[in-house]
């Protein structure tokens, strides 16, 4: 079945040593809210290896029903006087206190991509994640998705790595693709990064992109505990620590 989901994409900057929590105030905090009232679904939570990208950073996805469902979303988070839904207002507080900005996208998915619960189902998980973001020449990303269902994963499935996510950015110039790769061990990451100039297949797959591609970006991820492709599962209520109404 095709995908017609919509995804929330987020960079987030994280104050000092927070990561962890603000990961868990995430998951466990928001996430079982976001179901409940707004149908939207945990894609995934990662800590972004801050070798590879900016630090302390954290990447969030969100799964939305589709142009409807964030529309209601939308209406949800705008109603209060801040444009922040009032019901949860402790809820920014606490936030507020582990993160101190950040950059989003809307994201629509290849036809082909699984959803979070096709993932989960499938089993489909790493001990590192690759997200590539990718800057195209203007109108292209399609395409680009397209070569990447046909050249791309054969040429990175000799390594372990299994696609997870493509997506082209909405509301931009459809110039820009995010892609995201399991990858079944650090080894596994090490070997493909290695093989970089060396390997046939990667080499046939940066030629059948090059004349769409303007710049690249491939950095790693790290689960959160409580992300869905490390559990198997959506985070619940019950996953909280010391849990009052929020």
């Amino acid at each position: 079945m095709a995908n017609h989901k919509l995804y929330i994409h987020e960079f987030i900057d994280i104050i000092g040593h927070n990561r962890a929590n603000y990961m868990h105030h995430m998951t466990a905090n928001w996430s079982p809210i976001a179901q409940d009232e707004r149908d939207q679904l945990c894609y995934g939570v990662w800590a972004i290896v801050g070798t590879t990208r900016g630090w302390p950073q954290v990447l969030n996805l969100w799964e939305e029903d589709g142009w409807d469902g964030m529309a209601t979303s939308f209406r949800l988070e705008c109603q209060g006087a801040g444009a922040q839904d009032p019901k949860l207002a402790k809820w920014w507080a606490q936030a507020a206190n582990y993160r101190q900005g950040g950059t989003d996208r809307l994201l629509v998915p290849a036809p082909w991509t699984r959803t979070i619960e096709e993932l989960c189902a499938d089993g489909v998980t790493g001990e590192c994640y690759a997200h590539e973001q990718v800057s195209l020449k203007r109108g292209t990303s399609a395409e680009f998705l397209e070569r990447v269902r046909t050249d791309a994963m054969p040429a990175y499935e000799p390594y372990g790595w299994e696609l997870a996510g493509a997506w082209q950015t909405a509301m931009v110039a459809d110039d820009e693709a995010f892609l995201l790769w399991a990858i079944p061990t650090w080894e596994a990451w090490a070997d493909f990064e290695k093989a970089q100039r060396t390997d046939p297949g990667l080499a046939r797959w940066q030629a059948a992109v090059h004349d769409l591609v303007e710049g690249w970006h491939r950095f790693l991820l790290v689960d959160a505990p409580l992300c869905p492709f490390k559990t198997g599962r959506q985070p619940a209520r019950s996953d909280r620590i010391d849990y009052e109404d929020l």
